[in-house]
């Protein structure tokens, strides 16, 4: 025989090998492709475009500015933190394919929601835990639980947008996470029995280097940095102007030297629900309302401080200098996966979201329709939404026209997906899973939005 040709038995891991390595640079090939059809076609004399391309500089700055820094980077620390010190055999206990589905279901939704941070934010954890061994129904509850049972974004829902419309989010988000996962699990079941035989089969995991309660401890101090440093900001000023003029509003953005604000009154020729954008300068004073929240949000950096000075004094008692060059190492290869494709994803919305203006999308979202519903679905499944942000859009949606269904249809589908988190979420799991992924989201969501718009 030839090299490499060791009959049937032989052949089959050569040819699996080719296939992956072809797919791999098929994808190269076509990023490569529609980096450059984008370069030679796109018309930048064209307002329009001339306005996205800002848009998508600026969605970046402000993402840059604001959330990479505060939520993604301590994220991508912990998911370093869980392949380097979490033992695979918890985490195949209380999510593991095998785990029972109560338990694992209620420990990933419980998980998720004391996160309470974006979609962006909770996909390295999802990725950390899913490479650890969680089983697919489980870690899939988690990725979505995290950004979407938000009490603090529950209760704003139900103040601003109406109780009934707040409850119905709480409800369908804690439902959702249990659905998501049980569907996932049900139409990858057999990959994921595999996956189950492949782990009993697996050689008994090492013992722990530690005992259960340093590691938890541990854990605790970097997810308190995370919650700590990403906290929210429900973003309602007074503003003073230069010129003496004040008009109420919610800061969207804030970016080098300018802030972009939603109206909440008509001010200048703009109708309440409208966007400004006003220069730092042309500001001169902004105040806030007082409450426990924002007194938690100014002096966050301390808490998380304090958190992160616990962090490095556990590090330094209770770690060897191997353990930490691998939880470095770990970091740096999630963040070598993740970081490019939130950009390149955050980037592309900012471009997409200026080509489709408010207006276009309260005009598609009238009625309770099936479709008015997937528009919005498919919108919030798409569509990037920093925390709380989905409610001043919603508010704004509804003066123009926006109806009840279509409104907690994106409430349910917009803060658990979106452009980056697809991106990053196909790279793990592959096309066939993030599609079924996507599809649940928006068709529950649109079912859930089209029943409640039809109560209301």
């Amino acid at each position: 025989m030839g090299k490499g040709r060791t009959g049937p038995g032989g052949e089959a891991p050569e040819k699996k090998r080719k296939r992956k390595r072809m797919k791999r640079e098929l994808k190269i090939f076509f990023s490569l492709l529609g980096i450059f059809l984008a370069a030679y076609l796109l018309p930048l004399n064209h307002p329009e475009v001339q306005k996205a391309i800002l848009e998508a500089f600026r969605l970046l700055q402000w993402y840059a500015r604001n959330h990479t820094l505060a939520c993604v980077v301590p994220a991508l620390f912990i998911a370093g933190g869980i392949i380097t010190f979490l033992s695979q055999e918890s985490v195949l206990r209380y999510l593991g394919p095998k785990a029972n589905k109560l338990t694992a279901y209620s420990v990933a939704s419980v998980s998720g929601a004391v996160l309470a941070v974006c979609s962006c934010s909770v996909l390295p954890m999802f990725v950390g835990i899913y490479k650890l061994g969680a089983g697919l129904g489980p870690a899939s509850a988690f990725l979505y639980s995290g950004p979407a049972i938000n009490i603090l974004a529950i209760f704003l829902t139900a103040r601003v947008l109406g109780f009934s419309i707040g409850l119905a989010r709480a409800v369908g988000a804690v439902a959702f996470a249990f659905l998501v996962g049980l569907l996932m699990a049900f139409l990858f079941r057999k990959e994921e029995a595999e996956k189950a035989e492949a782990a009993i089969q697996a050689p008994p995991p090492p013992p722990a280097r530690r005992p259960l309660w340093k590691t938890l401890l541990f854990f605790a101090c970097m997810i308190l940095f995370l919650v700590f440093s990403d906290w929210y900001n429900p973003g309602n000023v007074v503003v003073r102007t230069e010129k003496g003029e004040v008009f109420r509003a919610v800061v969207l953005q804030e970016m080098v030297g300018q802030y972009r604000f939603q109206l909440e009154q008509d001010w200048m020729g703009k109708k309440k629900g409208e966007q400004v954008t006003l220069a730092k300068d042309e500001i001169r004073k902004m105040e806030e309302p007082r409450t426990w929240v924002l007194a938690v949000y100014h002096s966050r950096w301390y808490l998380a401080g304090l958190m992160g000075i616990l962090v490095v004094l556990m590090a330094w008692r209770w770690l060897g200098r191997e353990e930490i060059a691998e939880w470095m190492g770990n970091t740096w290869d999630f963040a070598k996966l993740l970081v490019p494709l939130l950009f390149g994803g955050v980037f592309a919305v900012g471009f997409l979201a200026s080509l489709l203006p408010p207006h276009v999308v309260a005009s598609l979202v009238g009625d309770n329709s099936l479709q008015a519903n997937l528009v919005a679905s498919v919108v919030g499944v798409f569509w990037y939404f920093a925390t709380l942000t989905e409610i001043p859009i919603c508010e704004a949606l509804g003066r123009m026209g926006m109806h009840q269904g279509p409104m907690l249809t994106l409430l349910l589908a917009g803060p658990a997906l979106s452009l980056p988190s697809i991106l990053v979420i196909g790279k793990v799991l592959g096309a066939k899973k993030t599609f079924a992924f996507c599809v649940i989201i928006a068709l529950v969501s649109a079912l859930a939005g089209m029943t409640y718009g039809a109560l209301v």
